[in-house]
Order: C-alpha cells, then sequence, then structure tokens
C-alpha cells in the first residue's frame, strides 16, 4: 500500500510515535502545503535547527500539486465546510484520491472517511 503523508502524519513519524512505526520505512508522498504546516509547527515546538532538520528530511518527499488537484480540493473543502478542514488538508485528501493513495492521517475530522488510513 502506498500512502500519502498528512502533517499530522509527518508530524507523528518526526516525533517517534510507535504507533507510526510500520508507515516509517514507506515512500513519503506529501506536498509543499504540508511541509509548510510540518515546518511550522516543529519550529514553534522545538525551535529553527529541528525544524529545519525535518523539513529537510522530507523535502525530498513532496510532489508537485496539478491544477485539477487544487480544484477538486477546494470543491471537497466547501462540500465539508462544517469541519473546518485546512488548505492543505484538503489537497493532500484530493491529492491521495488522484494519485491512488491511501491519506495517512491522526486528523479526526478524517476518522471514518473514505480513502483514509487513521492513526492516532
Amino acid at each position: 500500500m502506498r500512502y500519502f503523508f498528512d502533517t499530522y502524519a509527518l508530524i507523528e513519524i518526526a516525533k517517534n510515535n510507535p504507533d507510526y512505526i510500520d508507515y516509517s520505512g514507506s515512500v513519503v508522498i506529501t506536498t509543499i502545503f504540508n511541509l509548510a504546516e510540518l515546518y511550522y509547527i516543529i519550529l514553534k515546538d522545538f525551535g529553527e535547527e529541528r525544524a529545519k532538520t525535518v523539513y529537510y528530511k522530507f523535502k525530498e518527499c513532496v510532489n508537485e500539486v496539478s491544477d485539477d488537484v487544487i480544484f477538486e480540493a477546494m470543491k471537497f473543502r466547501k462540500q465539508h465546510k462544517h469541519k473546518n478542514l485546512s488548505y492543505a488538508d484538503c489537497i493532500g485528501y484530493c491529492m491521495a484520491l488522484q494519485h491512488n493513495l491511501k491519506f495517512l492521517t491522526g486528523d479526526k475530522e478524517f476518522e471514518g472517511m473514505a480513502n483514509v488510513e487513521f492513526v492516532k
């Protein structure tokens, strides 16, 4: 199984969460939006040096986001506006669908949704 790594999953891997150990050997696929979120969270919690280390660790995993994914993601966000999903979340989820990847996350807003591997 191939996965799209949501920011939540990237953070848990960076923190060595044992629930994500099985995924740490997978090929990581994500977007620049998730990488930016990851950098910010690590910067806030651990400082600039650690944030840059984690950023560069995952930088090669960033895939370009097509216009079609952007369009679908914004429709998806509008359809699920009651969930208050971020742009990055919606883009990642739609990218996963378009590329036949399972969306790996522990974000409670995605629990129970189709094509989601939910790991808390």
